[in-house]
């Protein structure tokens, strides 16, 4: 078996570590496959981390198959103590959405980290649910809570939650509301101030899933 030395070796470690990817991207795609368009699903092939991303399942974050790690992929492959597992912590795709993510790293026989198979959950489609829950379960609705009409000095995550909040309303989430829909919203936030933030434009645009000039037509 060792005829030739080293090399022979190392094709057998290769061979064993290639083995244990296989069987993750299995895992990966099931997943994927389980949550369709709610959870993305992303396997990263440590052992090249210029062109990490072997699988990714629901994309909902834009990346490609051959993309580079993440921080955290890279983070595992300076310190082999860094955490097997990071659980349920905040994130976000490129457009703004809220996420919450779940990082698996995943060691060879020789404990070096050489895959991480990571999901991250798209928060906003769950908040249509959210806010009818607690609908639901609310009392003495005549004392609720009106934060459109006082909030001062808005900052982007305050308008973000307002949109999802405006969306949930309607029983959607802002990037599949009707163009009716987002051009009321618009005109809403425009009333209430929101427009007056730095780059609120910017932010309202990307959460909708238009174009900024779009947003700036619906507010007049």
């Amino acid at each position: 078996m060792f005829e030739g030395g080293a090399p022979v070796v190392k094709d057998v470690v290769d061979g064993a570590d290639e083995h244990l990817i296989g069987e993750a991207e299995k895992i990966a795609v099931a997943l994927g496959r389980m949550f369709p368009g709610l959870c993305e699903v992303v396997l990263h092939d440590l052992r090249d981390p210029r062109h990490a991303i072997r699988t990714i399942e629901n994309n909902l974050s834009g990346r490609r198959v051959g993309d580079s790690a993440t921080e955290l992929g890279l983070a595992r492959i300076a310190d082999p103590e860094y955490p097997s597992v990071l659980q349920n912590y905040p994130n976000r795709f490129p457009d703004g959405r809220p996420v919450k993510s779940t990082s698996i790293g995943l060691k060879n026989a020789a404990g070096e980290y050489i895959a991480a198979l990571c999901l991250n959950l798209d928060v906003s489609v769950l908040s249509p649910v959210t806010l009818a829950l607690s609908n639901l379960v609310a009392t003495e609705t005549e004392h609720r809570e009106q934060p459109l009409e006082t909030l001062r000095d808005r900052n982007t995550r305050e308008l973000r939650q307002t949109v999802e909040e405006l969306a949930a309303e309607r029983a959607a989430t802002p990037r599949s509301l009707s163009r009716q829909d987002k051009k009321a919203l618009v005109r809403q936030l425009y009333q209430d101030g929101y427009f007056d933030s730095r780059d609120a434009a910017q932010t309202i645009a990307d959460l909708l899933g238009v174009s900024r000039a779009t947003v700036y037509n619906y507010s007049k």
